[in-house]
């Protein structure tokens, strides 16, 4: 055998790896999805726990009433929760959209932190840090400025945490509510569906742990305390605060029943500059969490250390080799193509109205084109990161923009 050879072999092997453990995850997720779909839903037993929900947003004036309103509703009892919106160096109407909800609403606690740029517009993990330090829960949640939750997703994250001492946190799903506007919200809906959430499911059920996302979730204010707060260097606080959460031996649960609808990027400009904070930010974890992937008493991260590795470098550099060597195998392709849609359809199946001859058509088109630009988002964001590194300046929060409607 001769050098390309083995460089084919390789690169099959780490290509096949991960798309087997995708496919466990799927089969995993589905799995889990019909059990709970048998349960009755969680309850809380005695007094409710005191909720401090923290709503970050900066000039997020589009979106923030029907948010806001959308807490409001919340089939919670009135006076065990609080809503902290951290109107973050806003240059928009935002503190005036705010103030009008608080004097229609003068009983409810309702509390709005403006902040200038000196104390704030410094990204995301910097206003949860603010908000925190005025935050009087037992339980806190987080919810992003583009977020309507459904009347039940608190009372069914608050449910899970307090019947559970083992949970650090809970996490609920997250739906797009824009997911008719075009091709590109069509992709990133099935993309929700099946990638993020069907994975969360899976490795819940196999492993008992989950990935924050950045909203619709709750975890114990002791868990804020004991790590200081959110680190202020990432632009991925989801992730690097889920990590943390596991060193200290918590579980993370995922509850599909807790959803919340949330506006995704309808231009790809805003999806590329999006993404590739989502790729910073989770390399910096990565890195910053290195160490721990030979940690023997680190288990609970393991998986997700090489996940990321696998994903950020081993895989892309596997898939940049392959394409460059002649008569790579046609088969494989059309394999992983063949899988792709097959699960990807499967996992919709988990999802009332999701199941139709279009998306079937739009996962296999997604193969081609979607994917593909994540691929390039991929590499730019790992270029991108390591560029700030030389330059030895911190990666900048990004804050993505929103629509009408």
């Amino acid at each position: 055998m001769n050098v390309f050879d083995y460089l084919m072999l390789i690169n099959i092997f780490l290509i096949w790896s991960l798309l087997f453990v995708n496919i466990v995850l799927i089969v995993a997720g589905y799995v889990y999805y019909l059990k709970v779909e048998k349960e009755q839903p969680p309850e809380i037993i005695g007094e409710y726990p005191f909720v401090s929900i923290m709503v970050p947003a900066h000039n997020e004036g589009v979106v923030i009433v029907k948010t806001v309103a959308a807490l409001l509703a919340l089939d919670y009892p009135g006076d065990r929760y609080e809503i902290i919106v951290i109107n973050d160096n806003s240059s928009d109407n935002s503190a005036e959209l705010l103030k009008e909800i608080q004097d229609s609403n003068p009983n409810r606690n309702l509390i709005v932190i403006n902040t200038d740029k000196i104390t704030g517009g410094k990204g995301k993990s910097n206003a949860l840090n603010i908000g925190y330090q005025q935050a009087k829960g037992e339980f806190i949640a987080i919810y992003d400025a583009d977020n309507t939750p459904e009347h039940k997703a608190l009372i069914y994250l608050a449910a899970e945490l307090k019947a559970d001492d083992s949970l650090g946190a809970v996490i609920g799903k997250f739906r797009t509510r824009n997911k008719e506007v075009n091709l590109l919200t069509r992709f990133i809906n099935i993309e929700t569906l099946s990638f993020q959430w069907m994975a969360q499911a899976g490795r819940w059920q196999l492993m008992k742990l989950c990935t924050i996302p950045g909203t619709n979730f709750i975890l114990r204010r002791t868990i804020i305390e004991a790590i200081g707060g959110w680190d202020e260097k990432a632009v991925a606080e989801d992730t690097e605060i889920s990590f943390r959460i596991y060193l200290m031996g918590y579980k993370i649960k995922f509850q599909p029943k807790a959803v919340t609808w949330e506006q995704e990027p309808q231009t790809w400009s805003v999806w590329f500059r999006q993404r590739t904070r989502w790729v910073k930010g989770n390399v910096y974890v990565l890195i910053k969490n290195i160490g721990y992937l030979v940690d023997k008493d680190a288990k609970k991260i393991r998986f997700d250390i090489f996940y990321f590795l696998s994903t950020y470098f081993l895989l892309l550099t596997a898939l940049v080799v392959s394409t460059s060597i002649q008569g790579f195998s046609n088969l494989l392709w059309f394999t992983a193509f063949v899988m792709f849609v097959l699960g990807v359809f499967i996992a919709l199946t988990t999802e009332k109205g999701e199941m139709s001859v279009s998306n079937f058509f739009i996962i296999a088109l997604m193969y081609v084109s979607y994917c593909q630009m994540w691929i390039i988002v991929t590499v730019y964001g790992v270029f991108s990161y390591f560029k700030d590194r030389i330059k030895k300046q911190d990666s900048k929060w990004y804050k993505t923009e929103r629509f009408q409607g």
